[in-house]
């Protein structure tokens, strides 16, 4: 049987290795074997043993979030100071220089290209926050009794979050409280797959095909029956795996990789374990995301407010303006080495399409790795004069979704987070990177040789990557 063979010269980084490289394809298509090496891992142990019934702790109607809250914490005293101090309750998980002063980032305080800012829109923005009644800026961090104790725990499938991050009004507290557990893929899924404002709006690679997966969809999650925590092992509440920021001890931001279970040598083909070196191993697992439903790739806000087109949630809505959504996406790819360059409220935009964010790392940088990102394009509102992106006021009071009224959304929008205004708005392009790290497919499936290298190979963007051309050499055919 013939096989090809691809002889190349392989630069990696700033140095150069002349390999072999064994096809990943035979001449008949059939993948070859690359079997796992994994590192042993622990019992699964939520599910290894059974959590305790709470159902006869919560026999009596309970009226408020706060209420369960003080009766979960006189069981476990530690548990709402250390929830206090995660990401998931301070939304800030990372820093930045600016002016010799180091400022604390997040989600709390940083501009997005999706709903833009938490500024002046933070009823509708803290559905998705850890805690209860953040209404504006005066948010009391240090209240024990904010902290949702159920938005991770509930166990019923009934809790639901509403503006302020209240409980809903229909919420029988007593009987979620009743029963609690370790969290599941539908308690992560709640906020995470809906990030952005809809399902699949954020993130490319989360959304609703997670909560019951086939291997097709994700190999973790379908075959083996992952529950995201078994990734995500918690410690003290801290979960561990932001990608999107900066890393800061202070901020208690954690990663991790999948070399925490899978050794770093995972192949038995000795080329492939090579490619480990400078290329991620989600760049060749998760060929594609939105692998069942489509994603939301692009977002034009200069569209919005037009009460002559009719709405159509993935094409059109006029509280939000214009989208493009797409499935089975190919991603993009960047060197990343783990970190991220933001843009800060009051940055000056210095692009006619200014990255809301930028991975960080290049070929020069031994500690980072190509690796794949959704890029989600919008176009949002600036202050053109200041050349200043505007957060603007969306959901609050004499926001844009009830006056339909830009110059009064921007005008508040920079009252609120105290940026000047020169009166003037326009409409600006912007990018925004979101790393793949779900939707792993079968190895059946991952990525060849010939999807990058070789002619016709469109996968890879050589140049944009820091090469002249296509690293390796040439192909030739033998039997």
């Amino acid at each position: 049987m013939k096989r090809e063979a691809l002889v190349v010269a392989v630069l990696i980084g700033a140095g150069a290795a002349a390999w072999v490289m064994r096809p990943a394809k035979t001449a008949t298509g059939e993948h070859l074997s690359t079997s796992v090496r994994q590192k042993p891992r622990n019992p699964i142990e939520h599910r290894a043993r059974a959590h305790l019934d709470h159902s006869a702790f919560f026999t009596e109607p309970m009226t408020t979030g706060p209420e369960v809250t003080r009766k979960c914490l006189s069981c476990h005293p530690d548990s709402a100071d250390q929830v206090k101090h995660t990401s998931h309750f301070t939304w800030l998980s990372g820093d930045a220089e600016r002016g010799g002063e180091t400022i604390p980032i997040g989600k709390k305080n940083l501009m997005n290209n999706f709903c833009i800012s938490v500024v002046g829109n933070w009823t509708s923005c803290t559905k998705c926050h850890a805690g209860y009644g953040w209404t504006d800026a005066q948010y009391d961090f240090s209240a024990d009794e904010n902290v949702d104790c159920l938005v991770c725990h509930d166990g019923s499938g009934g809790y639901s979050k509403d503006k302020a991050g209240l409980p809903g009004p229909k919420v029988n507290l007593a009987a979620a409280a009743g029963s609690v557990r370790m969290p599941y893929r539908d308690n992560c899924g709640a906020c995470h797959f809906n990030g952005g404002g809809g399902m699949g709006v954020k993130h490319g690679d989360l959304d609703d095909s997670l909560l019951n997966a086939d291997e097709e969809t994700d190999v973790h999650m379908g075959k083996l029956d992952f529950q995201c925590v078994d990734c995500h092992e918690t410690h003290q509440h801290r979960v561990p795996g932001k990608l999107n920021a900066t890393y800061s001890e202070a901020t208690n931001a954690e990663r991790f990789d999948c070399a925490k279970c899978h050794d770093e040598n995972a192949h038995e083909d000795s080329i492939l374990n090579k490619h480990t070196q400078r290329v991620a191993c989600q760049t060749c697992h998760i060929p594609e995301f939105a692998r069942k439903y489509p994603t939301k790739m692009t977002w034009d806000w200069s569209k919005a407010g037009d009460a002559t087109r009719e709405d159509a949630p993935h094409e059109y809505l006029k509280i939000k303006g214009e989208f493009t959504y797409e499935g089975d996406v190919m991603p993009e790819y960047a060197w990343y080495n783990g970190k991220m360059d933001r843009y800060l409220m009051g940055d000056p935009v210095t692009s006619d399409d200014q990255a809301i964010n930028r991975p960080l790392g290049s070929r020069d940088d031994r500690s980072a790795k190509i690796f794949p990102f959704k890029v989600h394009r919008a176009k949002q509102i600036w202050d053109p004069v200041n050349k200043l992106l505007i957060p603007p006021v969306t959901s609050g009071e004499g926001g844009f979704w009830t006056k339909f009224d830009w110059a009064l959304a921007a005008k508040k929008g920079m009252e609120n987070a105290g940026l000047p205004y020169s009166g003037t708005y326009d409409f600006t392009k912007t990018h925004m990177y979101w790393p793949i790290n779900h939707m792993v497919a079968p190895a059946k499936e991952s990525v060849t040789c010939k999807d990058c290298h070789g002619p016709g190979a469109r996968r890879i963007d050589w140049q944009s990557l820091g090469y002249p051309r296509d690293p390796a050499g040439g192909i030739r055919h033998e039997d």
